[in-house]
């Protein structure tokens, strides 16, 4: 390892005055040998660390000093003159902590004579009267009283005068508080001071004893005595004063405790005083004067919550609970403690006092465990348990064990595992494994989901306690069920902890009790196994979660292990190959090997070693897995060590390149991060390497022999190491080729940059291994330039960070007319209209004013010689280029934005169309970047600079500000051509006031239908329309302009403005003074800006307008936070007040946008708000947050609704702050009321904003959304939780929920809707029972349950849904059958007069979802399930009319048939011999008679315009299937002949029952895996012998889309042997008429995706079939082989949706062997070519799931016995970007193997060539398009032309070489001349293109480059097949990938 260079240590040196040096000047002696002269030379040196060293030798010379010398005077006044120094020194200075240590080693002669120099010294200080001298002396005091014997004995002797100054401080501090109000700063530096006096009185009680013992100073008349009760009265007022930060709240309460203890006489005194505070009463006449007049107030008056609690934490930490010293009367002590924590658990909601809460729980629990040591038996029976005081403990837990708050749940941790041990210490027996609580408590917790996170930490707990054998043998699954939770982040850290824990007591268990070989193989069984099993098949995020938490502690805990896994692994990495979704066998030995040896567990020494372990063929098929993370763990496995020096071997060098060739082009961004970052590993360790390799080098000439494991030739190594890196940079050029990807560029451009920081030019003599610097040249920094041109923000980023990294010398341009013509073209760019633009404008003009040669470029471009300031500055030291450079472009693009702007004030219309402003002020903005702007020099040029940027800001703004503020912004330019519709829209630009100068402002303009606007050719009769000029661009054509463009131009423009000026302000220093000479922007500069900021956050309508300028005000209430000018200090409060004021006051003349959201108002308060220190009280948000919640509950006495939409807004942003964080959630449940009862107003904007309002507090309270599933439990939680949280919620729901329920059962025929009952019950269903709710919580959840019951009765269908949801968590799992049986019991019977549907459905739906809840359930398990089933069976029985025809509503039918649905799934789930008893009753007979009478049997009377039809028939439907599996699984059930049979459901008139039965079929048909064949198929046919006629019926006659691609997947997924035959006489069709009309079906469904993709795939197998099955007739179907040759490759056209190319990938796959690999031919060579160029198409997809499937096909192809020898890829699944190289290759080797070689080539060459290409690209060069503002141009993400041409190259090459002899070159010669030609013409037009095309003409230039690579590339391969040598053009070929 690289030994890091140590910090600097600064230390200030001492200083004395001049009396003290004449002093000692007269001591000192001659020689300097004397105390004197050593503190004369101490003092006299200037550097402090030396002096450290003079006065370490004080104490070595005193020692040397006789006892009879020590009266000397000259020893007293050196130690008078050292207690000033101590005094004087700094608490943080080094040199304080050095004089303490020197002078505790003082010899005893000295002591008592240096007690009374420090003693004075000391009283000098507590006389000081100066406040802002306060915290040194109490430093001081603080100093003398920390192990430093002489300062505490200086104290003791100044006890009285110590605690007097003390009490001074503490009143004088919060008196000059107060008088800073609103300076935040300076209140904040009093407080911290108060808080340090504080706790260093509390430090002087406790460590001086001694005199505190003594009884003299408990006089009252004792000087001591009166002041340490004026101290106790002081903390008194201190704990009950909310406005003092709550650390000295709770350090007073300390400071409370410790004074009483101090004070009083007894024990039982202290315990006695402390309860009377605790429990808030005096009834007691032994309570002592002192108490009473000193802290009586807290006995007697109320007293906030906080004060109750740090009196209690005061009384657990300061009170000594052990060995039984606090008695009796401490024990209930400690008891009554507990029950006002509990109080104050429901009562304290504020997070920082939540914290404070549960730190004391944890002391209590502490203080528990130490006097149950020593405790009563009746203690013990109060601590058991069982005990109460246990039980709200274990509520605490269960209610904070999610807590948002980290450290509440760390805190939560520790009080179960003392709250364990507190029942421990009660047992009278120590075997834990069979205590009642202890197995209760694992039930419960096993009983829990695994999503609960408590659950983890708990179970740690109890095996820590009890052990692992008791829960293994409740759950031997637990494993593999904690693995499987492990795809969570959130909770992948609890479930390894809790792995760790459980392997590791299980190790130690089976380690105890058996042998070494039967314990290692149960423990891997156990525990490595399931590991195996889910790295093989587990998906992306869960096996990556196991590998960073749970793979390295089990490897550092068995290492051992290894062997195991690998040995495991290596057998079925053959067989299990892994896809793009599972790692497979590969995956999971990559996964383990990266994991070991990057901790340290495997050494790559030898090779011998890996050759055991894994082969490097085998790391080189993970390398190009189609399983990204796989190929992250290959590269891990090669580029991490555990150790950074570890030598870099040949074979892993050899492997990174090959890497690197193939995984460049990545779409991930994730992984392309992981795989820069391990790289930049690998480069760290070759450069650390490197260094020990040359120190052995140069050791090697002395030392001889040299160790094992280092390498014995350094030198070769080195070379090696040289050779790796030169080659790796070459491979990362050559991929910034025309058309690489973004992802290959941003690849290669980061592994660039790590390069450069890594391997920088060395100084001096340093000793370098590689220096980018040498491998750089002018073409490619050309090259990296060109990257300036993406369309992609981060590469145009990296490639100008990687500029600036290399040295200036290497980057440095010498010819002027380059830096002109870049100069020119960062210009054009600047005014471009399209917005990335303007972005590379900024880079290149970034990257000039670093080039020493642009101003004298510029000078000459402009014919405008240098300015004096600009050359040299009045004889100064000539100014850095950089920054006159810098100065000279802005000043130019300041001129030009200047003149721009006075032509927009005359026609934005004409500015958003010819030179929008944007770009000019972003340029600007990246020009000030480049500059340090605090270290200026030509400061008074910039003074004026920036002044005058303000200013253009200022008007730029205001040109722009009418469109953002409009009212519809987006729609100003009506583009109509309707002249009374253009009248119309005149209201709207008359509303956005407009200026006078404004042309475009003062009149309605139109376009023509060719949408290019001619403002001299306006339509008659639209009133207002005037003539104005035309516009011309800079080629004097007429420009078209859209309302699109204008809007761009106005907020963009915004954009910048706000982001200059945030930046000035937070960049600039502010000037103080106005006349300080080097500051550039004025106090009164800010005041505009922040104004400025200000009325367009409150006034835009422009949501891209407001939020940036709301970046920009960010910066400027941070600057003004830290500002100490208390002028600016106090602005963001001042602000706030103003708006919060114009909110309340609903002035109708207020110009805040009430529509939009609020438009900028809630930003501009959260910018307000996020600037208030979060570690202060936060006084502003709590103003803020009482105003809004006031203003957004409804008011009766409001006047307008305004006010309270704003609020409501306002909230919502806040409320989705997360830098305010927890400092919000107290304001939870208010704002949850004000979102409710808002949404009953009668005001939609108010509904509106209460909806949205209540999304984002549900999104607050119970996380963001993080699955698919609405109803899952991980984004809900406990109603115990819920309500502990927010306790104000408990009543106001159930108020609420009363209210409503009360109502919707109304006796008339009215219904009275109630909106809010969707939120109730919407906030209701997202809580979930848990086992571990008990009866005792205060909080009970039975209350709730009758008015949900009630509401389910309401007439809107969605209510009663969500009602029956929210009822299954109020309802205890035990208690769901009686409830389920209560329900059932209140259904009427078919007899009723008055029968209410709505009620009925309600009870139905309840029913339902309360018996899906118990089914589902752990309770399964429990043998009562199966009485309690039984029993609702038999209730169920009695209501079946329900279901039946008698009743007439067909929605309640279906809701009871849905219930039997499920309640047959539960019989059928039912283990064995519990079914004949319900069989018995009749149940399965009832269902049977229910289908035998419905409708599906008897026919449909209905239409579908009933209402629930169709919900019915789809009920209906499954509960037949549902009954026929039934039937079909029991024999003895088949004579039955009530069933419907399947046939007449496909039958049916109604689609969605036929979908349903489809369905059905497809799952009996199709296997879960699709790579496992079931035996269903087989029988389907047999087992429904008419399903296979109907289906082809259906095929033929289905007119349901969905349908009818069902009844094709079906088909594809049956045996086609079985099917095939019944064409003939079900559809009378011959099978190659049916393979025809299948093919019309995908041709003729290019709109109907899945159709087209089941037709393919059907027409895929019947062609396969008939080639299999006629080998000989093959020609009788050539035309219809040759029809779906090209309906393939029709679906694999890039512009079709993905499914269908997925398919036709998938298509491929299947037909490789019997197509593509076939030894014969039997489509012939041109079909067999097309195919496989389909395969290349699909390889370079877009869509990564289509290269992968296409990806397979190289798979299949590989694997055949005619291939697998070709490479070493055979039966392994590569990435699309290797399974392009292998294909190519494969292609070439079989058309030798076919004798195909001349006519393959052709087609190779011509695909080469690319012949539409040239002529495509050239038409688009030509044609006038339109100019789109967002229109990236060509952007490819994936695909790169020239990959393919380089593979294409490279194998080519090969094939030519061995075959030129032998070709026809007639057709050869035609298409040299085509490719000759195209050159020729490439070449003109190459010169046609304007100077820098990179940047001007970007796509046309970078699609020429492209051609003329293929046609150079098309050319060489001509000239080797007629073997001659080179040609120019060949030259000219730089493909990315030739090997």
């Amino acid at each position: 390892m690289v030994l890091k260079k140590k910090k600097d240590i600064q230390v200030a040196a001492l200083n004395v005055g001049h009396q003290e040096l004449e002093t000692l000047r007269s001591f000192a002696d001659a020689e300097g040998e004397n105390l004197a002269a050593l503190l004369l030379h101490c003092l006299q040196l200037t550097d402090g660390l030396v002096q450290i060293h003079c006065i370490k030798q004080i104490v070595p010379l005193l020692e040397k000093i006789d006892r009879n010398q020590a009266c000397d005077p000259m020893f007293q006044s050196c130690l008078d003159i050292l207690g000033h120094i101590y005094f004087s020194v700094d608490p943080k200075n080094p040199l304080k902590k050095v004089l303490t240590s020197s002078l505790n080693g003082l010899p005893e002669p000295f002591f008592a004579d240096a007690v009374r120099s420090f003693t004075c010294c000391l009283q000098e200080e507590l006389k000081t009267n100066n406040l802002y001298s306060y915290r040194r002396v109490i430093d001081n005091l603080a100093s003398c009283m920390e192990n430093f014997n002489l300062g505490r004995t200086s104290v003791i002797n100044l006890f009285k005068d110590v605690l007097q100054f003390l009490q001074k401080v503490l009143v004088e501090i919060p008196e000059e508080n107060r008088k800073f109000t609103g300076n935040h700063i300076a209140q904040t530096e009093l407080m911290h001071d108060l808080l340090i006096a504080i706790r260093v009185s509390v430090m002087l009680v406790q460590k001086v004893q001694e005199i505190i013992q003594g009884g003299l100073w408990k006089s009252p008349s004792s000087p001591v005595w009166q002041s340490m009760c004026g101290l106790l009265s002081i903390f008194s007022k201190f704990l009950r004063n909310d406005d003092l930060l709550q650390n000295i709240q709770s350090t007073s309460g300390l400071a409370i405790i410790l004074l009483i203890k101090t004070m009083c006489d007894t024990t039982e005194m202290i315990a006695d005083l402390v309860n009377h505070l605790i429990l808030h009463s005096v009834g007691n006449s032994r309570v002592p004067e002192w108490f009473i007049s000193s802290c009586g107030s807290l006995c007697t008056e109320d007293i906030p919550g906080p004060a109750l609690l740090f009196l209690c934490q005061g009384a657990l930490a300061m009170l000594n609970w052990k060995n039984g010293d606090m008695g009796q009367s401490g024990e209930k002590l400690l008891l009554d403690i507990a029950g006002v924590l509990f109080t104050l658990s429901l009562q304290l909601k504020e997070s920082s006092l939540e914290m404070f809460l549960s730190r004391i729980l944890v002391i209590w629990t502490n203080s528990a465990l130490d006097i149950l040591e020593s405790s009563s038996l009746s203690l013990k029976g109060s601590l058991n348990g069982n005990s109460e005081i246990v039980g709200k403990l274990l509520e605490y837990v269960y209610s904070h064990w999610e807590h948002p708050l980290d450290a509440v749940r760390h805190q939560t941790k520790t009080i179960f595992k003392n709250l364990l041990q507190m029942h421990q210490c009660t047992m009278e027996r120590s075997d834990c494994v069979s205590d009642p609580f202890f197995l209760g408590l694992i039930e419960s917790l096993m009983r829990l989901e695994w999503h609960v996170k408590g659950k983890y930490t708990c179970l740690s707990c109890l095996v820590d306690c009890v052990g692992i054998e008791n829960i293994l043998a409740v759950n031997k699954m637990i494993p593999s069920q904690i693995l499987e939770v492990m795809g969570d982040q959130s909770l992948a850290p609890y479930a390894s902890d809790l792995l760790e824990t459980m392997f590791k007591s299980h190790r130690n268990h089976l380690k105890s009790r058996s042998l070494y070989t039967s314990w290692f193989d149960e423990w891997h069984e156990t525990w490595v196994s399931p590991l195996l099993l889910i790295l093989r098949e587990g998906n992306l995020e869960q096996t990556a979660y196991i590998m960073d938490y749970y793979l390295p502690k089990l490897l550092k805990c068995s290492p051992e292990s290894l062997s195991y896994m690998v040995k495991i692994l290596q057998t079925s990495t053959n067989i299990n190959t892994g896809s793009c979704n599972s790692r497979g066998s590969l995956g999971a030995l990559m996964a383990c090997l990266r994991t070991a040896r990057a901790h340290g567990h495997l050494q790559y020494a030898s090779h011998v070693t890996w050759g055991s372990l894994v082969s490097s063929a085998k790391i080189k098929q993970g390398l190009v897995h189609q399983h990204c993370q796989v190929r992250i763990d290959a590269l891990g496995l090669l580029c991490e060590s555990h150790r950074s020096t570890e030598i870099v071997s040949l074979e892993e060098m050899q492997l990174v390149q090959f890497f690197i060739l193939y995984n460049l082009n990545n779409q991930s961004p994730g992984v392309r991060q992981q795989i820069c970052s391990l790289l930049k590993k690998l480069f760290c360790r070759i450069q650390e390497s490197s260094q020990v390799l040359y120190k052995l080098e140069q050791s090697k000439s002395q030392q001889e022999s040299v160790d094992d494991s280092i390498e014995k030739d350094p030198s070769g190594i080195l070379q090696k190491y040289q050779d790796f890196m030169a080659s790796i940079c070459n491979s990362l050029f050559e991929a910034l080729f025309p058309g690489s990807s973004h992802a290959t560029k941003f690849s290669a451009l980061t592994i660039l940059g790590s390069i450069a920081e890594i391997f920088p030019d060395p100084e001096g003599k340093a000793q370098a291994v590689f220096q980018l610097s040498q491998e750089i040249n002018f073409a490619r920094v050309e090259t990296i330039m060109e990257c300036f041109s993406s369309t992609f923000e981060e590469v145009k980023i990296l490639a100008f960070d990687l500029l600036m990294k290399f040295p200036k010398t290497t980057v440095h341009f010498q010819d002027s007319l380059k830096l002109q013509a870049l100069f020119r073209a960062a210009v054009d760019l600047s005014t471009s209209t399209k917005p990335y633009d303007c972005v590379t404008a900024s880079y290149l003009l970034r990257f000039l004013i670093g080039q020493e040669g642009l101003l004298s470029a510029l000078a000459v471009l402009f014919n405008n010689p240098l300015g004096p300031s600009l050359s040299q500055a009045g004889g100064e030291e000539p100014v850095a280029f950089v920054e006159r450079n810098a100065l000279m472009v802005v000043k130019y693009l300041l001129e030009n934005l200047e003149r721009e702007i006075s032509q927009a004030e005359s026609s934005l219309l004409q500015a958003a169309a010819l030179f929008p402003m944007y770009g000019r002020v972003h340029c600007i903005i990246g020009a000030f970047q480049q500059l340090s702007l605090n270290n200026l020099t030509l400061v008074t040029e910039w003074r004026s600079v920036v002044a005058k940027l303000i200013l253009t800001s200022y008007r730029l703004s205001a040109v722009v500000a009418p469109v953002v503020q409009s009212s519809s912004p987006e729609g100003l330019i009506p583009m109509d051509t309707d002249s009374e519709t253009a009248s119309r829209l005149q209201m709207i630009l008359n509303e956005i006031q407009p200026r006078d100068t404004n042309d475009y402002f003062n009149q309605v303009k139109m376009t023509k239908k060719l949408n290019s606007l001619d403002l001299e050719d306006l339509a008659a009769g639209a009133p207002m329309i005037t003539t104005s000029m035309e516009m011309k661009g800079k080629d004097g054509q007429s420009c078209d302009v859209t309302a699109q463009a204008v809007l761009v131009c106005c907020w963009r423009s915004m954009k910048e403005v706000a982001l200059l000026l945030g930046m000035l302000c937070q960049l600039v220093p502010l000037q103080a003074v106005p006349e300080a000479p080097d500051e550039l922007v004025t106090v009164e500069q800010v005041k505009n800006i922040g104004n400025y900021f200000k009325q367009h956050l409150l006034q835009s309508r422009h949501r891209g307008a407001f939020e940036l300028a709301y970046t920009g005000f960010v910066k400027l209430t941070q600057v003004l936070s830290r500002c100490p000018n208390e002028c600016l200090h106090r602005l963001p409060e001042q602000w706030l007040r103003d708006v919060l004021e114009e909110i309340k006051s609903s002035n109708p003349s207020s110009k805040l946008c009430a529509t939009r959201r609020s438009a900028g108002i809630p930003f501009y308060i959260q910018a307000l708000l996020a600037s208030e220190p979060k570690k202060g009280r936060m006084d502003l948000l709590k103003i803020t947050m009482k105003e809004l919640i006031s203003l957004a509950v409804p008011s009766s006495d409001s006047q307008s609704s305004v006010p309270q939409v704003h609020a409501l807004n306002i909230l919502r942003a806040l409320f989705r702050d997360t830098r305010l964080g927890e400092n919000i959630i107290p304001y939870v449940a208010d704002g949850i009321q004000a979102a409710i009862l808002g949404f009953t107003s009668p005001v939609w904007a108010v509904r509106n904003s209460s909806t949205l309002l209540f999304s984002s507090l549900i999104t607050r309270i119970f996380g963001v959304k993080r699955g698919k599933d609405e109803h899952s439990k991980k984004n809900r939680m406990t109603g115990r939780e819920f309500f502990s949280r927010f306790p104000a919620l408990y009543p106001f729901l159930l108020k609420q929920l009363e209210l409503v329920a009360n109502t919707v059962e109304s006796d008339s025929n009215e219904w009275k809707l109630y909106p809010n009952l969707y939120l109730l019950l919407l906030i209701l269903g997202r809580l979930y029972p848990s086992p571990m709710d008990g009866t005792s919580s205060a909080l009970s959840m039975a209350p709730f349950i009758p008015f949900i019951r009630r509401c389910g009765h309401s007439a809107v269908y969605r209510s009663r849904e969500m009602a029956a949801r929210a009822l299954v968590p109020f309802v205890m799992i035990d208690q769901i059958p009686n409830t389920i049986r209560s329900l059932l019991c209140e259904l009427p019977n078919c007899t009723d007069l008055c029968i209410r549907q709505n009620h009925v459905h309600g009870m139905l739906l309840q029913v339902f979802h309360l018996l899906q809840s118990y089914s589902d359930s752990k309770h399964r398990a429990n043998s009562d399930f199966q009485q309690e089933l039984t029993d609702i069976t038999v209730c169920i029985r009695a209501k079946l009319w329900l279901a039946k025809r008698q009743n007439p509503c067909l929605v309640t039918r279906a809701a009871c048939i849905d219930i039997l649905i499920l309640l047959t799934q539960c019989l059928d789930q039912a283990p064995k011999g519990s079914q004949p008893g319900l069989k018995f009753l009749g149940f399965c007979k009832e269902v049977d008679t229910i289908i035998s009478e419905s409708e599906l049997k008897t026919g449909i009377p209905h239409s579908c315009a009933v209402p629930g039809l169709i919900q019915y028939l789809q009920s209906l439907t499954r509960l037949v299937i549902a009954a026929m599996f039934t039937i079909t699984a029991d024999p003895s059930e088949k004579t039955k002949d009530n069933s419907i049979p399947l046939v007449q459901l496909l039958q049916s008139n109604f689609a969605e029952v036929r979908l349903l039965t489809l369905e059905t079929l497809l799952h009996l048909v199709s296997p879960v895996d699709p790579k496992q064949k079931t035996g269903e198929e087989r029988d389907l046919l047999s087992f429904l012998p008419d399903v296979g006629e109907t289906l082809l019926k259906m095929a033929m006659e289905e007119e349901h889309q969905e349908c009818f691609s069902k009844v094709l997947k079906i088909l594809h997924c049956m045996d086609i042997s079985k099917w095939l035959p019944l064409i003939e006489c079900c559809i009378h069709q011959t099978p190659k008429d049916f393979l025809t009309w299948t093919m019309g079906v995908a041709n003729a469904s290019n709109e109907r995706n899945k159709i087209q993709c089941e037709a393919l795939k059907l027409a895929s197998k019947l062609v396969t079939y008939h080639v299999e099955l006629h080998k000989e007739g093959l020609p009788l179907i050539e035309m219809e082989l040759r029809q779906w040759v090209q309906l393939v490759s029709y679906c694999c056209r890039g512009e079709l949706q993905a499914e269908t190319r997925l398919a036709a990938a998938e298509v491929l796959v299947s037909v490789t062997p019997f197509f593509l690999t076939n030894q014969r031919l039997i489509l012939g060579l041109p079909d067999t070519l097309t195919l496989w160029k389909c395969v290349f198409i699909l390889l370079q997809s877009e869509e990564q799931t289509v290269r992968n499937t296409a990806a397979e096909v190289v798979q299949a192809a590989l694997s055949q016995e005619n291939t697998c020898q070709t490479t070493g890829f055979a039966f392994s699944l590569v990435d699309a970007s290797m399974a392009l190289d292998l294909a190519v290759g494969l292609l070439c080797k079989l058309l030798q193997e076919w004798d195909q070689v001349a006519s393959g080539l052709q087609f190779l060459l011509e695909w080469l060539l690319g012949e539409d290409d040239i002529r495509n690209g050239t038409e688009r060069m030509l044609q006038v398009e339109e100019d789109l503002v967002f229109d990236k141009g060509e952007v490819n993400i994936w695909a790169e032309t020239l990959t393919q041409v380089g593979h294409l190259v490279k194998h080519l090459s090969c094939l030519c070489k061995k075959s030129w002899l032998s070709q026809d070159l007639t057709g050869l010669h035609q298409l040299k001349r085509k490719a000759c030609l195209q050159f020729q013409h490439l070449s003109q037009l190459f010169k046609e293109l304007p100077p820098n095309p990179e940047f001007s003409k970007t796509t046309d230039y970078t699609r020429l480059r492209i051609q003329k690579e293929r046609t150079s590339a098309c050319l060489k391969m001509l000239d080797i097949l007629e073997g001659k040598g080179e040609k120019p053009w060949a030259t000219d070929i730089s493909l990315p990938v030739v090997i």
